[in-house]
């Protein structure tokens, strides 16, 4: 692997793990075992690294995705997979990231925006598409409404003001609301097949 990708990679996990405001250029160095003058090299600061970091971690998320939606069956089986990717992904994620991000990077902060109102929004307005096509989701869905609603969803699920970290954990919040979300835009049909798939048994 080369340095470049060596710092990223040993980056983005101090990030998620600690939080970014808290590591510090010597904390990446040190946990690499080179010398800052090696980390200036490819990063002409911190402000750089992040939005490196962050630049690197949306294309492999798109990648990831991008698999989910062409190996899925069906719109609900797409958007339940997803739901398990998201809560593994952050399952680990120090709750200080996402607020570090928007407070002090804002170049990075832009890529997360750009990467969530141009690429995220399309993504669900697709599945949402495809959902009703396939009788799997209501026929009289507003597309554009409740994609941007969805978007909405995700500044929601990482504001401390409306989840309080100490109170709620991520996965638990994720779970709930993509559940919540899912669950009013399913057909009958669409129902039973979100049961099946999280191997649920209801009184008809």
């Amino acid at each position: 692997m080369e340095i470049k990708d060596r710092i990223l990679q040993s980056a983005l996990l101090l990030f998620t793990r600690n939080g970014i405001k808290s590591v510090s250029m010597d904390d990446i160095a040190s946990d690499l075992g080179i010398s800052k003058k090696t980390l200036y090299k490819w990063f002409d600061n911190k402000d750089d690294l992040v939005s490196g970091v962050i630049g690197g971690h949306l294309t492999g998320v798109q990648g990831e995705c991008a698999n989910i939606t062409g190996a899925a069956e069906n719109a609900v089986d797409e958007m339940v997979q997803m739901m398990e990717w998201a809560k593994r992904q952050f399952a680990e994620v120090n709750p200080n990231t996402v607020h570090d991000l928007r407070k002090y990077y804002p170049a990075a902060w832009q890529l997360f925006h750009d990467h969530k109102n141009k690429y995220i929004l399309t993504q669900i307005q697709d599945n949402l598409r495809r959902g009703m096509a396939e009788g799997l989701y209501r026929a009289n869905l507003d597309v554009e409404v409740l994609s941007r609603l969805r978007l909405a969803q995700i500044d929601v699920l990482f504001d401390p003001d409306i989840f309080p970290h100490g109170r709620f954990d991520q996965p638990r919040v994720q779970q709930a609301c993509n559940e919540h979300f899912l669950l009013g835009m399913v057909t009958l049909k669409g129902h039973k097949l979100v049961n099946e798939y999280r191997h649920v048994t209801e009184e008809e």
